[in-house]
Parts: structure tokens; sequence; C-alpha cells
């Protein structure tokens, strides 16, 4: 099915893509996410709507109505986390019906890693599963129980990598699922060591996953040490090395490492956009909106 979304123009082009992520809050206040909004501006292809990271915040649905309203283009987030196969359906007809044209697929942080622990977790299905059954629905026009689908689907298909997993081989196969699952576009999770994002690269461009995925490189800014070791301590899938937090740790004070933690990002991002295989970057202001145009002034 031909995709209308304009991120999906944007990777046919082979422009450089810049996408960012939007954190919705636990509010109801829809001018608080406009503020956010304000700071992505034009020169984003597309934004995320995370869906429930940390816990209960305003739907990624209800977010990405709000970046059509505003003229902007979301990405819907979903997780597997929460939903069976009937509400995750449900919710993705729902967004079709409302003009997003973007869908990301993933399982989400298992929810010890969220305020609410105590939650049961679903997991009906699994990401891969959740990429088919997308791609179904828009390819085949009928939902996983052969009910047909009134009106189009014309979503534009992507998922999440993580490049520090491992073993190596094992990491490239599952991505290699993902892509063979129908998975059009790749949001990495926040890439540290590029050393190491380097050999991924390599090993997903021998295996021509690139040439059939476009692969968006995550890159955070981190506010300092702290912030650094906590994230590395609490998400075991992030890789942040020594020699960044030393790095941070011997910049000063708060506002000395927020700055070192800035220009750590934008060196990161000078160094991936050489990597042959990378057709953009995906930051993750892990609800810092207001440093995203300072990121994509220094791309030029």
């Amino acid at each position: 099915m031909k995709h209308d979304s304009w991120l999906a123009k944007k990777i046919a082009s082979g422009d450089f893509i810049v996408t960012a992520e939007l954190l919705p809050q636990a509010s109801t206040a829809i001018p608080e996410i406009e503020a956010a909004i304000s700071f992505l501006g034009n020169s984003i292809a597309a934004v995320n709507v995370a869906d429930n990271p940390h816990g209960p915040v305003l739907s990624s649905l209800a977010g990405s109505l709000v970046l059509v309203k505003a003229g902007m283009e979301p990405v819907y987030q979903i997780v597997t986390r929460d939903r069976n196969r009937i509400a995750i359906q449900s919710d993705l007809l729902g967004a079709g019906a409302l003009g997003i044209r973007n869908v990301l697929c993933l399982s989400g942080h298992h929810q010890t890693l969220t305020g609410s622990p105590e939650s049961a977790n679903v997991y009906d299905i699994d990401s891969i599963q959740l990429i088919a059954a997308v791609k179904q629905m828009r390819d085949q026009g009928v939902l996983l129980d052969g009910t047909e689908i009134k009106g189009v689907f014309p979503v534009l298909i992507g998922a999440v990598a993580n490049p520090d997993m491992n073993p190596l081989e094992l990491n490239i196969l599952r991505l290699a699922k993902k892509v063979e699952a129908g998975a059009e576009f790749i949001q990495t999770q926040a890439v540290f060591d590029v050393e190491a994002f380097e050999r991924w690269i390599e090993q997903a461009r021998n295996q021509k996953i690139t040439e059939n995925t476009a692969i968006l490189a995550g890159v955070m800014p981190l506010s300092g040490y702290q912030d650094a070791e906590t994230l590395r301590d609490h998400y075991m899938d992030l890789s942040i090395p020594d020699s960044i937090i030393e790095r941070l740790k011997k910049a000063g004070d708060e506002g000395a490492q927020k700055k070192e933690g800035l220009n750590i990002c934008l060196e990161t991002i000078r160094k991936i956009k050489k990597m042959d295989g990378v057709k953009g970057i995906h930051i993750l202001s892990g609800g810092k909106e207001k440093l995203v145009p300072e990121i994509i002034a220094s791309l030029d």
C-alpha cells in the first residue's frame, strides 16, 4: 500500500532524517504538550509520542492527535506490555481513523521499571508479532481474526533496536526478524558507546538489513554524571561507558555538566553521520525538548 506519511517521503528521498521524542506527562492540560511541541520546530520529520514509558501519562494516541492538530507528524508508539491483541488492534484502528500515519511497535520497559511496579504485564504478543499484525492490517486489510477492515490503513511501520545487546549475532538476528516482519524504519536506543554501535551497524550492513529499512540512531543529551549513572544502573539495556561518566564528573558544577552532556551528544551525532547505513538520528530528549533546537542547529 502506498504511504502518505511525511516520514515515509523523507526516507524515500534519501535525506538525512531527524526525528525526536515527546514525553507526555500525567496531565490533561493540552497547553503543556503544545508548549513542548513548540520547541521541536519544522525541521523534525516526525515526533514520537511515548507510550507510558515510566507509568501512566497522557496516552500516545491522544498526544499524537494533538500533534496532528498542530500540523506536525506523530509517530504513535504502542507497547505490548499493557494491552492484549484486542485492545492493540482497536487502538491501531483508532489511530488510522485519526489520520496518524506512523506506528512504532515495541514491547515496552518491564512494569518494575515504571512507577507502577505492582501492575500486571500482558505481553499477549511480542513486538515482532505486533509488527506483523500491523503489516497484515495495512497490506491485507484484515484484522488478526480475518475480519475485514473498512477503509484504508496506510501506516509506516517502525520498530526499536538495542545496538548494545549481546551477543551481537543474536542481536542482528532479532533485528533481521523485525525487518522481515515488516519494519520499514528502526529507531535505536540511545547510543553512548560509539565503537560498539559502529560494530553493530557494520553487521547490519553485511546482512543487507540497512538496504531494507531506515536505521535512525538514538542520541540523548545527558544532564550530568548522576543522570548517567542512574540511567545505566536502572536500565540494564543502556550501555554508558565509564569514560563518559568520568568526563561529566570532571566538567564541574551542574551547569557545566549539562553543557558537557550536550557536547557529548553532538560529538556522537557527528561520528554517527559518517557511518554508512545510518539514515538519520532519533533525539531522545528525556523530556528536555527545549534542547532539541540546539541539537538540530549543530547538524548544519
